[in-house]
């Protein structure tokens, strides 16, 4: 072999040894987490970081767990999400691409606290188009995660998509706990994005159950809407519900339909919405317009009117009780999302009027200890009854103006 021939292949031998040292050092764990990371955060426009590296491997696919991320926005003081674990997996084309391509395997969260508040600031700030969507061909798992809102919580999220991809639907399934102001919601939704990151329709179905301290309601729900995600906002909101409210020995269904813009920016507000609800026994059926809102408390301001009076409530005496005129209402409540606290009712009928302050409860128990003959003849609220005319026990009263007082119930701002 020749002089040049030897010092060709001892050169090529010193080239492709060079080369190994520095795809080893190149992908050593704690470097390769940090290219990762920073690759993903310059396509989103955020800082990732991570504390600590965990399981590796580069055979096959390049699979990596990194421990004690952050994801925040530059220079914001509040991480947007933070995370005990993250897994990825992704695809040497990915690594090649240096964050040009957006493609993974799979990502898995353990533990997440995710910030609403500053994910909305982040995402207000994006140009509208920017935010690239990754594809992720195995989906994504999160478990024990949690997403913090204005007074409000989801909690013990778990979450499976079994894939998601740039401008195409996206579909999963949540399970989580809704809390806030003495009240929590198990859910269980299965959800449609019609195009990931983008403005487009979204659907959710399945059943929630509020609870309260001596009370549960389980829905099955089936919420429709537009979502505008700048705005935090669905457009075109439609919301179908069956549900029971139950207490003790008390069962009690009704379905609710509500429609109207629903905004989720500080809790869920519902404005200049349309209500339906239809009841049976003790719960009305009635028609509505007005807000109702759920954050660290709950809003509800109703004016509508009621189909007719409920077998189960008192009966109206005479010539109340006999006019087929229109029922019309104002219900308004302010305070604990459990319902706890005081509502306003004023109802009318012909010229008779009633204005009442109660809470909701304790009048749904009064009414079952009413219907068995035991208890108080007197209704749990506080209020007045105005009438020019109404029979009772045979006898025909003029000017009528009665006033109950309840103790329990003071007077509070929630008037309609």
């Amino acid at each position: 072999m020749s002089r040049r021939r030897r010092l060709a292949l001892l050169s090529l031998a010193v080239l492709l040894l060079a080369g190994a040292a520095l795809l080893h050092w190149l992908l050593q764990p704690q470097r390769l987490a940090p290219a990762l990371l920073g690759m993903a955060g310059n396509a989103l426009g955020l800082e990732i970081t991570a504390s600590g590296v965990g399981e590796y491997r580069l055979r096959g696919t390049p699979q990596l767990i990194v421990r004690g991320v952050v994801v925040r926005e530059p220079g914001a003081a509040t991480p947007l999400l933070t995370t005990e674990r993250a897994f990825i997996s992704v695809p040497w084309s990915t690594l090649r691409a240096r964050g040009r391509e957006l493609t993974a395997m799979r990502l898995e969260l353990d533990a997440p606290v995710f910030d609403l508040a500053a994910f909305q600031h982040w995402l207000a700030r994006r140009p509208p188009g920017e935010t690239r969507i990754p594809t992720l061909t195995d989906g994504i798992r999160i478990v024990r995660g949690r997403i913090q809102g204005e007074g409000w919580t989801l909690e013990r999220i778990e979450l499976r998509i079994p894939h998601l991809a740039p401008a195409r639907p996206l579909r999963g399934q949540l399970q989580a706990q809704y809390q806030a102001s003495g009240l929590r919601a198990p859910v269980d939704l299965a959800f449609h994005l019609a195009r990931p990151g983008e403005d487009g329709g979204i659907g959710l179905a399945g059943l929630a159950t509020p609870m309260g301290q001596d009370w549960r309601l389980p829905v099955r729900m089936r919420l429709s809407g537009y979502l505008r995600q700048a705005e935090s906002r669905l457009d075109h909101a439609v919301l179908g519900a069956a549900a029971q409210y139950m207490a003790g020995a008390t069962r009690q269904s009704f379905a609710l339909g509500a429609a109207g813009p629903l905004a989720f920016a500080e809790g869920l507000q519902l404005r200049s919405g349309a209500f339906a609800l239809r009841g049976r026994d003790a719960i009305p059926s009635l028609d509505a317009t007005g807000d109702l809102g759920l954050g660290d408390g709950l809003t509800l301001d109703w004016r509508g009117q009621l189909a007719g009076w409920p077998a189960a409530w008192p009966a109206l005496p005479p010539p109340l009780g006999r006019s087929t005129s229109a029922l019309p209402f104002a219900l308004a409540y302010r305070g604990t999302a459990d319902l706890a606290d005081i509502a306003h009712l004023r109802l009318q009928r012909d010229a008779t009027r009633f204005d009442a302050r109660f809470r909701l409860f304790e009048v749904m128990d009064w009414l079952d200890t009413l219907q068995t003959g035991i208890g108080s003849p007197l209704p749990p609220l506080s209020g007045r009854l105005t009438s020019p005319r109404m029979e009772v026990s045979g006898a025909t009263l003029e000017g009528v103006d009665l006033r109950l007082d309840d103790p329990a119930v003071p007077a509070n701002d929630s008037a309609p």
